[in-house]
């Protein structure tokens, strides 16, 4: 049993708030990720994990120093990280002759590793380059996805997935039209996941509606899929499962249509004539 897996009684209140704020939760907290580059990543993966960590904060975590260490045949390094720092998503960058430019998005479930995927960088604009206005730190993007490969190839619908959960942010239950400031867009053809950012631009349209227009803002990615390693549809569905008090009970005598019109059934007593 390793020195993170042992039960420590708190002494302290605030490491009794840490302990609870650790505990498993009807509702989840939201998902934290970490960065982490290998021992032989160049400017050009250093500058990226950069880039997507300003994208991500504050939900997020920059490990600066260098890590010897390979997911794909070892597992154990990430393991530990992620319940050091409580973090249930990473990126690990490197650089090598065999795969150049490279990056590993990946999720956990219990601490272990449940899905990765390779993705190797064949084209790469900084935020720096792109020298337009940023959105502030936080904010919460619209997801857009384009290209049929993400709903008929199993790896692109896993790729969409971790996507999802690695840039959604927190949940909310309402977004006012001011608050959609940033879009991040990942286009699959070819082979390739091309991802680009934008900052949301309201002109004056001559009514209560803005027109929009949407301006780059970088970073901006052409990915090309390498390796994999995804969970089996066991293991992957049983990620999913939810708690049953979270689940809705379902209310007699009411139905919906395909519209989401709602429908209900009124029982009455035969009228006597």
């Amino acid at each position: 049993m390793s020195g993170l897996d042992r039960v420590v009684k708190p002494k302290t209140k605030r490491s009794k708030r840490f302990q609870e704020h650790r505990e498993p939760k009807l509702n989840e907290n939201i998902k934290n990720a970490m960065l982490i580059k290998g021992g032989n990543a160049n400017n050009t993966v250093t500058q990226a994990l950069k880039d997507i960590y300003a994208i991500k904060k504050p939900y997020a975590v920059l490990y600066k120093k260098k890590n010897m260490t390979r997911p794909f045949e070892d597992q154990t390094s990430l393991e530990f990280f992620a319940k050091k720092s409580d973090c249930s998503l990473f990126i690990f960058g490197s650089h090598n002759k065999k795969r150049p430019n490279d990056l590993i998005f990946g999720r956990m479930y219990d601490y272990h590793v449940l899905d990765m995927i390779e993705l190797g960088v064949e084209k790469y604009v900084s935020l720096k380059e792109i020298k337009n206005c940023k959105c502030p730190e936080g904010t919460k993007p619209l997801l857009i996805f384009a290209g049929d490969a993400f709903e008929m190839s199993e790896d692109y619908r896993r790729l969409k997935s971790l996507f999802i959960d690695f840039f959604r942010g927190p949940t909310v239950s309402g977004v006012r039209l001011a608050g959609l400031e940033h879009v991040l867009h990942f286009t699959a053809v070819d082979g390739k996941v091309f991802m680009r950012s934008y900052k949301v631009l309201m002109k004056k349209s001559g009514c209560r509606t803005p027109r929009i227009e949407l301006e780059e803002m970088g970073p901006s990615f052409d990915f090309v899929v390498r390796r994999t390693h995804l969970a089996s549809d066991d293991l992957f569905k049983l990620s999913l499962k939810q708690p049953k008090a979270l689940k809705a009970k379902k209310k007699k005598n009411i139905s919906h249509d395909a519209f989401g019109t709602k429908f209900g059934r009124i029982h009455m007593q035969k009228s006597r004539s």
